[in-house]
């Protein structure tokens, strides 16, 4: 049996008359920038999100840096983050001319530990800086009640990386609506995928997503004239137009999501693994589901020959990398994120797969630990 770790094809099979339909109406408006569509999907993404404004750019990747620059973030201005994330998230600090300084995470929810936050920022390497990036990684938001206490005790902005949890709430409210800004990426293996790239930034605060709707046109406001230096990141009309259908069917996908994580959590935590952790307060959207095994790289390559994709998100942390030497950290700076680093196994958990394919995975795993013990 052939489990992968996405199954795009079936989440299309399932809307295909509608999203054949949403294309062809774009295509036939040939109005493929900036259009309707994208502004119905902004509006349609700020009621999701429960903030007033939104705007639609290129990419996760861009939707964080834009908001950045629009909250004022550039050469050499100190930004907190986690290592524990996708690359793009310290890349877009310095794409800016900006700092990454790396707290490290807590060791159950992976996402960034606020206690830490505040060691880092009584110490002189967190002087000056000027916000906080909380990663909710793999779709369960960080513990936002305490970093919006340590942003508002220290003057700190906060950009929400949301790019894994569009749907994910804490304590009610929705990933993203926390902060000066949230970004969300609509790469294809999101759990709000489009098809190709795509982002947006959602916020509260008017003045951010004026500045990016700028931003993201070259720094103009009016045609040809560019009141500033900007970017070349909007949202296309066809990718909004394919997001918009599936907009309407992301709870409900999410659901299942959840389903096939209760399933692994019964399963798996009988077997002594470590399974995710949900705070209290907190509606995980499971965008991955990580677990933590000692043996990994071994589980891995025995499910792989069983036809199961099971991958690491992610093996080496963002201080450790190659172009983020001249910051100074080195293998134990932050003991946390480089553990995790080498346990982290994350299982398929779309909502399309089949109770099947969850009991073969289940099973596979089983069998692997008991051979290990023979």
């Amino acid at each position: 049996m052939q489990v992968p770790l996405l199954d795009l094809k079936s989440q299309y099979n399932s809307i295909k008359p509608e999203i054949d339909e949403a294309i062809s109406r774009t295509v036939e408006t040939q109005n493929l920038i900036l259009s309707q569509e994208v502004s119905d999907f902004e509006k349609e993404i700020a009621e999701y999100s429960g903030v007033p404004y939104t705007a639609g750019v290129a990419s996760g990747t861009d939707a964080l840096i834009l908001a950045l620059k629009a909250i004022g973030i550039g050469s050499g201005d100190k930004v907190i983050t986690t290592p524990f994330t996708f690359f793009a998230t310290g890349e877009a600090i310095s794409m800016l001319g900006g700092i990454p300084v790396f707290v490290d995470v807590d060791p159950e929810t992976f996402n960034i530990d606020p206690k830490k936050i505040e060691e880092v920022l009584e110490k002189e390497q967190g002087k000056g800086a000027k916000a906080i990036i909380p990663v909710h990684l793999y779709g369960q938001c960080a513990d936002m009640d305490s970093i919006v206490a340590i942003a508002d005790k220290y003057d700190l902005k906060i950009v929400e990386d949301c790019a894994q949890a569009i749907g994910a709430t804490y304590k009610g409210r929705q990933a993203g609506s926390f902060g000066s800004a949230g970004c969300l990426s609509f790469f294809p293996s999101k759990n709000l995928g489009g098809f190709g790239d795509g982002g947006m930034v959602v916020s509260t605060d008017l003045a951010v997503i004026d500045k990016i709707k700028s931003l993201r046109v070259h720094g103009s406001r009016r045609k040809y004239i560019h009141d500033e230096l900007g970017w070349n990141s909007r949202l296309d009309s066809l990718q909004a137009a394919v997001l918009r259908v599936k907009l309407k069917k992301l709870n409900e996908w999410l659901d299942g999501r959840r389903r096939n994580a209760e399933k692994y959590d019964q399963a798996l935590s009988s077997l002594g693994i470590v399974t995710p952790k949900v705070d209290e307060g907190n509606v995980h959207t499971y965008h991955q589901y990580t677990i933590l095994v000692d043996s990994r790289d071994d589980l891995m390559e025995y499910l792989d020959s069983k036809g199961i994709a099971a991958r690491v998100y992610y093996p080496v942390p963002l201080h450790l990398q190659p172009c983020y030497q001249f910051l100074g950290y080195s293998e134990g700076s932050l003991p946390v994120s480089e553990e995790l680093s080498k346990k982290v196994l994350s299982l398929p958990i779309y909502p399309e797969l089949t109770d099947e394919k969850t009991n073969y995975i289940i099973e596979n795993i089983a069998n692997f630990f008991k051979n290990r013990e023979n």
